[in-house]
């Protein structure tokens, strides 16, 4: 007899996260689970990636009010819902202010607990074997669904964000387990979290192998990033922890050593505005390019020559392990899990974060071939799909 699952997130858009909810939900037997999926809004350039046997579970309006500009909200009726975020907001900007926090998490997590209430049940005519919620903050899987045993996923660095503890360890209190994206990220919940320990266990990302391969050929990227000089490439949102702001410094100071690189950006998000200032603050017009939103990312990777995470803090990031999946050599910083992320020297460079340190980092070793031929042949020999992992769930 299938065991019956529910999976819960945001939406689909094009991030690391989701995409390895396509590819747990693709690692999935269909012959064993019979797969619910409610997303809380239908949208994101990876909806046509969920997998044929994945029920998607109808959208449901309420939940649809979070992520979205209030005034939107507002003219479809959602008085309440609307009102109920907007205190979370301001009793998480009071929270933030009172303990002096810069870069704040308090204002999501409130946002999701504080129109908690007056959101309908998940589906209520049915009882899951097993319910999951994927993203944090992890509210509705607790008190909108009904299921025998419920885990909750951990994606991020705990000991890099600043968030209420005790209002979240009631969240995360009343989940069975707590999955994990890493050791790292592990060691950095359970530092902040220690009476949960036992909860917690690993469960590495799962990368959908050969959809990403299929995806890879799809087109050539080449017309965009032409075979003119170095290409670096990151990948990820436009916000604080991936410290593209800085890339325009590091770019410019491989110039100064000498090196002829162009460095791409994909991706999106509201530090955008940020970055363009600092690329023209630099000079690096021609040298920092932003690419955008891409729905597909894997024909850049493959034309880069060189995949560079310059992260400030991840959980473990996706993108890097599809570079290494697609045989790139990598370099990321010497964030606090970066040691889970890949093996120094081996399939991978760590650098120091300072820009002056990581640009370093990336001289050393472009003009080193003999180890980027070492990195590509270490990645060519390993699997970084996880596609085991799924037998966790049992």
């Amino acid at each position: 007899m299938k065991k019956q699952l529910i999976i819960v997130s945001h939406a689909l858009e094009l991030g690391g996260a989701e995409r390895s909810l396509i590819g747990l939900l693709s690692a999935l037997n269909p012959e064993e689970w019979d797969v619910d999926l409610f997303l809380l809004r239908h949208e994101g350039v990876l909806m046509d990636a969920i997998p044929d046997y994945v029920n998607l579970l109808p959208q449901i309006p309420a939940y649809t009010v979070l992520e979205r500009p209030m005034k939107d909200t507002l003219k479809e009726g959602h008085f309440i819902l609307t009102a109920a975020r907007l205190l979370g907001k301001i009793c998480a900007e009071c929270y933030s202010k009172k303990n002096k926090h810069t870069d704040s998490a308090v204002s999501i997590e409130y946002s999701n607990k504080f129109i908690n209430p007056f959101v309908p049940k998940i589906n209520p005519s049915k009882e899951y074997d097993l319910a999951i919620s994927f993203l944090t903050p992890h509210y509705f899987v607790r008190d909108k669904v009904n299921a025998k045993k419920k885990i909750a996923w951990i994606h991020t660095d705990y000991t890099s964000i600043q968030i209420n503890r005790e209002s979240e360890l009631k969240m995360w209190s009343a989940y069975d387990a707590i999955a994990s994206i890493s050791d790292a990220a592990s060691a950095g919940f359970i530092k902040v979290f220690p009476e949960l320990k036992e909860k917690v266990f690993l469960f590495e990302n799962i990368l959908p192998a050969e959809l990403i391969k299929k995806q890879t050929e799809e087109f050539s990227a080449e017309n965009e990033m032409p075979k003119e000089c170095i290409r670096l490439l990151s990948i990820g949102r436009f916000c604080f922890a991936k410290n593209f702001d800085n890339v325009p410094d590091m770019c410019a100071r491989l110039l100064q050593y000498g090196l002829d690189v162009k460095w791409y950006l994909i991706g999106f998000g509201g530090d955008e505005g940020l970055i363009r200032s600092k690329i023209k603050e630099s000079g690096m017009e021609d040298r920092v390019i932003i690419l955008g939103k891409k729905e597909n990312p894997y024909p850049y990777i493959k034309a880069c020559d060189l995949y560079v995470q310059p992260s400030r803090y991840e959980g473990k990031c996706v993108t890097v392990r599809e570079a290494q999946m697609l045989h790139k050599p990598v370099v990321i910083t010497k964030y606090a899990t970066s040691s889970s992320q890949l093996e120094d020297g081996v399939d991978g460079v760590i650098v120091p974060m300072d820009n002056e340190g990581c640009a370093k980092g990336i001289e050393a070793l472009l003009i080193n071939q003999k180890k980027i031929n070492e990195l590509i042949n270490n990645c060519k020999l390993r699997d970084y799909s996880n596609s085991e992992e799924v037998k966790k769930l049992e």
